[in-house]
């Protein structure tokens, strides 16, 4: 089971915005071969991207979560995807220092409640993201971001929910990647594009270190 604690949903955003320490792409990864997860956190940490989200969507997932958590270090590893609390504890005890969601739901909401590790839960319309709100998270991942809505959706959220800040993740690439980046509650993006399938399974590790170069390079505008 995860972890138990009693730290409020406002120490725990804290605690996420410095796991990721003011990265502005998180990588999110769907890991095939067990054998890539250890060689892809070093390559994408070594180009600058330390925090990386592995998604539940393959059988093996949790075991690269392990790996990774045990022989790259310099990696901060989270697990995404994750749809229920049992995900969520098992994710935990594999390693994951934080936890993402695609939507939040209560049994999500308790889950996170007794764990140390924070979450990062899914919300895209204002009753959502009020309910998160209501619930003490702050930030919050904005999914799926160009279908529902894009930068224009979330500029449009700024002004009447000023306090919560956004991870957008879905439909982000190198070319829209700034636009996002640009609005005020916008923290980071989330994105395959550092990490693309023909270049994992090729093993060309400096050729994916040079696109995590690329998009830590990428900052916030003042």
């Amino acid at each position: 089971m995860a972890t138990k604690g009693t730290q409020s949903g406002a120490s725990k955003t804290e605690r996420l915005l410095a796991l990721l320490d003011g990265q502005p792409v998180i990588p999110v990864l769907k890991i095939t071969d067990v054998a890539h997860a250890v060689p892809l956190a070093r390559a994408l940490a070594r180009g600058g991207l330390k925090a990386i989200e592995i998604t539940l969507r393959t059988p093996d997932a949790l075991e690269c979560i392990r790996r990774v958590a045990a022989e790259v270090p310099e990696a901060v590893v989270g697990a995404g995807t994750i749809l229920s609390a049992s995900q969520f504890d098992e994710a935990a005890s594999a390693g994951s220092k934080f936890i993402v969601s695609p939507g939040i739901t209560r049994e999500l909401l308790a889950a996170a409640r007794d764990s140390e590790v924070p979450l990062l839960p899914g919300a895209i319309t204002p009753g959502e993201i009020m309910a998160a709100r209501e619930a003490g998270l702050d930030f919050l991942k904005f999914f799926p971001a160009e279908q529902a809505g894009g930068a224009a959706f979330l500029k449009a959220l700024a002004s009447p929910i000023a306090d919560v800040r956004f991870c957008p993740t879905g439909g982000i690439g190198p070319k829209n990647a700034a636009d996002y980046l640009s609005l005020p509650n916008v923290l980071c993006v989330g994105g395959s594009w550092v990490a693309p399938d023909d270049l994992v399974k090729a093993g060309r590790w400096d050729e994916i270190e040079a696109l995590a170069k690329a998009a830590s390079a990428l900052r916030k505008a003042p």
